[in-house]
């Protein structure tokens, strides 16, 4: 869909995944809490497979909103909003499983460690192969996956690592809970605020043989701007409206997915890190083919913006939100990981690192993340 296009176009297109998600909201609220009671394999799979196929399409459908509002508002706020929202979808699966019968005290680790795996090594070795196949050596700012790579490295490692050597079994005591999720936010919002101001220029796509864009002196938008510009503001709170208007049926439908997780983790006898790992594909599908195209149409700061850019925001928002979600409902919240684990992301930081030291992408690096990827496939069932 064009981004010019009208508010009337926008709902026409939007109006199937709409109408469709609040269709399967509505089948699961009549039929209440009395399927929970039924479960069997057989009715659990046809469960999962709707509410699954149901939750990714209006992920997609808010990845495409969010995704047109980023066209809209240029980089690195378009990127932003898109992270955001599907960060917040992201909290909501956490939150519907962590309150759920089942033994969830690990989840919000699961699916963070999983999204770090998914993200910063499958998702960035595919984007690094696609963009050499097509141009060989691709540009990025390099100060822009710097400032990602340290905010990672400082989050991950206090969220993750400081609990086995501080908390109790992996887990912060109440207090060390409190702190670490205000120190989390008001880092993060730090981190937005610069973003979007002073450091704005890092996080954007540099000019052939440049590195860093120029900051334009003109301050007098063109007629063409003055134009478009009521249309825009308006073509931006449909995109907006709809945005929420399928948001709202993933939040409503979490729980009973959720209960279907568990059901079929316990049945299969598979780890209890599998659940992670689901909501973990659930939420960035959508968002992992935008990495893609971007990086097959050259746009290799927006691909870095979203790939690295989505896990600090999910560290900066998942942490916190799990956190209080545990002190507020009295459930506990794992956050330690394991030492393989610990070994598998001491890696990845130490390739992301030098993957991004420079200002081109290199297919080798790609390889390797990749490599890693299926190394964390062998931790997670080994």
């Amino acid at each position: 869909m064009s981004h010019t296009a009208s508010a009337s176009q926008i709902v026409k297109s939007a109006a199937p995944k709409l109408i469709i998600s609040w269709l399967v909201v509505a089948l699961f609220q009549i039929m209440g809490h009395a399927w929970l009671s039924e479960l069997t394999p057989i009715v659990a799979t046809v469960c999962f497979i709707g509410l699954f196929g149901t939750i990714i399409m209006a992920a997609f459908g808010v990845v495409h909103e969010a995704d047109e509002l980023a066209h809209q508002l240029g980089e690195p706020y378009g990127t932003l909003i898109l992270t955001l929202s599907i960060v917040s979808i992201e909290v909501i699966l956490i939150a519907a499983v962590m309150l759920g019968p089942g033994d969830s005290a690990t989840i919000g680790r699961d699916s963070i460690y999983a999204v770090m795996m998914i993200i910063m090594n499958l998702v960035t070795g595919i984007c690094l192969l696609l963009g050499a196949m097509r141009y060989g050596e691709q540009e990025y700012n390099a100060p822009g996956a710097v400032q990602f790579i340290a905010m990672t490295l400082v989050l991950v490692g206090v969220a993750l690592l400081l609990p086995n050597v501080i908390g109790a079994g992996g887990e912060f005591k109440p207090g060390q809970a409190i702190t670490l999720s205000i120190l989390t936010v008001i880092v993060y919002g730090a981190f937005i605020f610069f973003q979007m101001g002073r450091y704005r220029s890092h996080f954007m796509q540099p000019k052939p043989g440049c590195m860093m864009l120029p900051v334009s002196t003109s301050s007098k938008p063109n007629a063409a701007e003055t134009e478009t510009a009521p249309v825009a503001k308006g073509n931006n709170l449909v995109h907006s409206l709809v945005l929420v208007g399928l948001i709202l049926p993933i939040v409503l439908l979490a729980h009973h997915l959720a209960v279907v997780i568990d059901y079929g983790v316990a049945v299969a006898g598979a780890p209890v890190a599998v659940g992670g790992v689901v909501i973990a594909i659930i939420v960035f599908t959508p968002e992992t083919l935008t990495a893609f195209k971007a990086a097959l149409n050259n746009e290799t700061q927006r691909a870095i913006n979203l790939c690295l850019g989505a896990f600090v925001s999910t560290v900066g928002l998942t942490i916190p939100a799990v956190l209080i979600v545990g002190l507020v409902t009295g459930k506990t919240v794992v956050l330690g990981i394991s030492p393989a684990e610990t070994i598998l992301l001491a890696l990845t930081l130490g390739l992301t690192t030098l993957t991004y030291l420079g200002h081109r992408t290199s297919a080798i690096f790609g390889l390797l993340h990749l490599m890693l990827f299926v190394v964390f496939g062998l931790v997670l069932f080994a």
